[in-house]
């Protein structure tokens, strides 16, 4: 893995222009993961796709997160900053282990965890409890109760809800949560972070940067867009400065 440079960041802004974030998620790795395959990041585990995400978002811009969230409960905008550090979450289950378990209830389930191919096919899924439905089913390998084999649509909901706690132990990186309170009127809630969102909202700010600064100097100098990207931050910024 490399950081993303100003050549990449425009490169990868305009292939995922149009797409979901899911297809978003893989297009950033593929830029810089030429180490693996399309197919083998979109079948990592969701916590594993973004762990990786996590790592080229510190080498591209920083350990550093500048945060904007909204109030629940009184609309409060508020902004705060964290680190990478804080994000992260250590695995303690074996992140090459392909297959988990999960006993209860008489219950004997084996089953995967969720990947980049298993949220591209709810996309355009609307309803919760189908799309949950979905997941269950493509990623739940076998099921027995009491030695006798069923389908993972016989599994009770109580069971389904056990089901999902597990995997969310077993790639605690998939749901990371920051625990937020109000300033304005003391509320306090867990937020969700989603590294794909946030990454992808700063790559889209870079680019219009960037594209602002191409078109600020080409038309100053007449260079080539690539000659401008391939120039280092600092170097642009003192041409910017010259001609502002």
């Amino acid at each position: 893995m490399h950081p993303l440079s100003a050549h990449n960041i425009l490169q990868v802004w305009e292939r995922g222009y149009d797409q979901h974030l899911v297809n978003r998620a893989l297009t950033l790795l593929t830029a810089t993961c030429q180490e693996m395959t399309w197919n083998e990041l979109a079948e990592l585990s969701v916590g594993q796709r973004d762990a990786l995400l996590l790592a080229l978002r510190e080498q591209t811009f920083g350990t550093r997160l500048n945060v904007f969230t909204e109030c629940p409960q009184c609309h409060e905008s508020i902004e705060f900053t964290t680190d990478t550090a804080d994000i992260r979450v250590v695995n303690r289950y074996d992140p090459a282990e392909n297959e988990n378990e999960l006993s209860v209830e008489n219950f004997d389930l084996r089953f995967r965890l969720i990947n980049s191919l298993d949220l591209a096919s709810i996309i355009n899924c609307d309803d919760v409890t189908k799309a949950r439905s979905i997941l269950v089913h493509r990623c739940v390998i076998q099921v027995s109760r009491e030695g006798v084999e069923l389908s993972p649509k016989e599994l009770p909901e109580d069971i389904i809800e056990k089901l999902i706690t597990r995997m969310a132990e077993c790639d605690p990186q998939s749901d990371v949560l920051l625990n937020i309170m109000c300033p304005a009127c003391t509320h306090n809630w867990d937020m969700i972070f989603d590294i794909v969102s946030f990454f992808w909202t700063e790559i889209s700010m870079q680019a219009k940067r960037l594209l602002h600064e191409v078109h600020t100097l080409a038309l100053a100098y007449g260079w080539r867009e690539a000659d401008i990207l391939s120039m280092s931050t600092a170097r642009r910024q003192l041409y910017l400065e010259m001609v502002s």
